[in-house]
């Protein structure tokens, strides 16, 4: 197939789980396939997009002048897009030179497909062109914002919360309706939105992992150790952090008082930061190359999250090291594990404790939980077996619309 590969946000690093899943996707798909790699992303320095021609057929970049996030500019930007019908985080990516562009495209090219990734790339997509326009998305993204309003507390960021969340719910009906094809990445996914498409037009291609990059390791774990790990400039996880640092930390310390906790990402906020000076049992480390040695080094991952959707990578990767995770039924949500059997599920702050205090305590029960997880991952869930099925996906998509 020729596939056209349109994407918001950039790919490399693949530094969060977005990132993570789309490009090991698209290193299987170019195996197979003739891929126009198509993306538009905030200008920065070192930008390692163009290196991505010696993998794809085909690489067309456009940086944009984007302001930093939570400055003065992003917040005159998004006052000039207070009118829009689409959220910001649509708006703020699909300018009106990233369209005229993808439509120059393909006025010249002819492809077999147009994959839209995420949500964020779809105000750039022109809907109305004469060839099968599949979707992929990585959330549920109205819901993640329903959950940002559902647990802030500040009242500016809760009334700009449900803002987002409400065009967002807007812009996610719209533009599904508009695809040929919807891709999710969990059940829980695919029955939201079930619920405005026909069933027909939506499949599941689930979550992998790199089997061979995350494998388990005999490094001696440090006892009483814990690990987070996951971009920390996305806000459901440093809500995850904080939430678990005030509420869950405390009831772990007073039965553990030595028990330490290493939040593996980049970019903390100062926010972050200062709560972390003032704990001497937490450690930053800001972005790394390479998170396998945190992984292993500690006892137990945790997944605290109380806002998310799709699924998350981050459990995956721990699993496939045969690691022990905690996690909330958010945190794992979507993907297909059993409670007590390849991880722990808890999501009241003395559940949560309580559950990552008995496997710290309990070296057998973290061995045989982390064995049991390995197992799935490996024989289920490597990205070549998770790709293969998402190739197969396209590929329908294009027969069905040259039948019809």
């Amino acid at each position: 197939m020729k596939i056209l590969w349109v994407k918001a946000g950039g790919l490399v690093p693949p530094d969060t789980g977005g990132k993570i899943r789309s490009y090991n996707t698209l290193l299987q798909l170019a195996k197979h396939h003739a891929i126009t790699f198509f993306s538009f992303y905030t200008a920065h320095e070192n930008d390692a997009h163009a290196e991505l021609s010696q993998i794809f057929q085909r690489v067309i970049l456009t940086p944009l002048d984007l302001p930093p996030t939570k400055s003065a500019r992003e917040l005159l930007d998004y006052v000039s897009h207070l009118f829009s019908r689409d959220p910001f985080n649509l708006t703020k990516y699909c300018r009106p030179v990233v369209r005229k562009k993808l439509r120059t495209l393909l006025e010249k090219e002819t492809y077999d497909v147009i994959l839209c990734d995420f949500l964020a790339a779809a105000g750039a997509i022109p809907w109305d062109w004469p060839c099968p326009k599949v979707l992929f998305t990585h959330n549920v993204e109205a819901v993640i914002w329903q959950r940002h309003y559902e647990v802030a507390r500040n009242p500016l960021w809760k009334v700009l919360s449900w803002r987002e969340w409400k065009r967002m719910e807007a812009a996610e009906r719209r533009y599904l309706q508009k695809a040929d094809h919807v891709l999710a990445v969990s059940e829980n996914d695919r029955a939201v939105f079930a619920r405005f498409l026909d069933p027909q037009k939506l499949t599941v291609t689930p979550t992998g992992a790199d089997t061979e990059f995350f494998q388990p390791s005999q490094e001696k774990e440090i006892p009483n150790s814990l690990v987070f790990t996951g971009s920390m400039d996305w806000l459901p996880n440093e809500d995850g952090i904080f939430y678990f640092v005030n509420e869950i930390f405390p009831l772990i310390l007073r039965q553990a008082p030595d028990a330490a906790l290493c939040v593996v990402g980049r970019k903390p906020s100062r926010r972050l930061q200062d709560l972390a000076s003032r704990i001497p049992n937490i450690q930053l480390t800001g972005w790394v190359e390479d998170v396998r040695p945190y992984l292993a080094q500690r006892a137990v991952c945790i997944v605290p999250l109380r806002i998310g959707g799709g699924t998350r990578l981050k459990i995956f990767e721990a699993m496939s090291m045969a690691k022990a995770v905690v996690s909330t039924s958010i945190g794992a949500e979507g993907l297909p594990v059993k409670n007590g059997e390849h991880l722990l599920l808890a999501d009241d702050p003395g559940a949560f404790a309580e559950s990552t205090l008995r496997l710290l305590g309990d070296a057998s029960q973290r061995a045989q939980i982390g064995q049991a997880a390995r197992h799935l991952v490996e024989e289920n869930y490597s990205w070549a077996k998770v790709s293969k099925c998402f190739g197969q996906v396209l590929e329908n998509v294009v027969k069905r619309t040259r039948q019809s």
